[in-house]
């Protein structure tokens, strides 16, 4: 799935899929389907792909579809609103770190530091 196109226009093209399979005599469970969607949503529904993933309760095709709407609709009203930002995030790892030094970043110098 890609982000230009709305999830719902998505969704439908996924059913479509969904009904030509059918129609050529192949079953496809529905736990399949809906974890295949889940896994298909694009990079900025990341979070909303986790929260989905870890649901223990299992979920029908028609309930995911339902809560698809709704989160889009959400992101529409926020983006209209202004209130739609997107979080940088890092991760930040801190370690003791020598002076650096001019033709080795990372070597100690070989002039030891006196003790003030």
């Amino acid at each position: 799935m890609v982000d230009s196109k709305t999830m719902i226009s998505q969704v439908q093209e996924f059913q479509l899929i969904l009904h030509d399979i059918h129609a050529e005599g192949m079953v496809l469970g529905e736990s399949f389907q809906v974890a295949t969607l889940i896994e298909k949503l694009p990079p900025i529904w990341k979070d909303f792909k986790n929260y989905l993933k870890h649901k223990r309760k299992e979920m029908k095709l028609e309930n995911l579809i339902v809560r698809l709407r709704i989160e889009e609709d959400n992101r529409q009203s926020e983006k209209k609103a202004g209130n739609y930002h997107q979080e940088a995030k890092a991760n930040v790892v801190e370690q003791d770190v020598l002076p650096l030094y001019p033709g080795n970043c990372r070597q100690e110098p070989s002039v030891p530091l006196r003790d003030e």
